[in-house]
């Protein structure tokens, strides 16, 4: 079970506990548990329900975050194929009209200015 789940199980728990003490002692004293119960049972079912959505919230986000994932890699793998076909015609026929041979030219020193030439 997840702990979405298990939040959700303590949370039912300790409020049928809180419900069926209460109204067993009712029945039985004509009053109610003590404050010190009552406050920790209902602090507990407080407390699990939170995090039973937070780890809700938690688990849509990492849902939306794996989608949005594989939608970038499937565009990108898409743009790629695409790229990749004209960059490759564009290689091949720059190799082809200036040999693989081609000189490799540096630039000049660079001056500071018309005095030092």
């Amino acid at each position: 079970m997840t702990l979405k789940w298990w939040a959700v199980v303590v949370a039912t728990v300790s409020m049928t506990l809180w419900a069926t003490g209460n109204v067993v002692t009712l029945a039985v004293n004509g009053g109610q548990l003590p404050l010190l119960v009552n406050l920790l049972a209902l602090t507990s079912a407080g407390t699990a329900v939170i995090l039973a959505v937070v780890a809700e919230l938690h688990e849509r986000l990492n849902d939306r975050i794996s989608a949005l994932t594989e939608f970038l890699v499937a565009r990108l793998n898409d743009i790629e194929t695409h790229t990749g076909d004209r960059n490759t015609g564009f290689v091949e026929g720059y190799l082809l009209n200036h040999g693989q041979d081609a000189a490799v030219v540096p630039f000049g020193r660079r001056g500071r200015g018309a005095a030092e030439r």
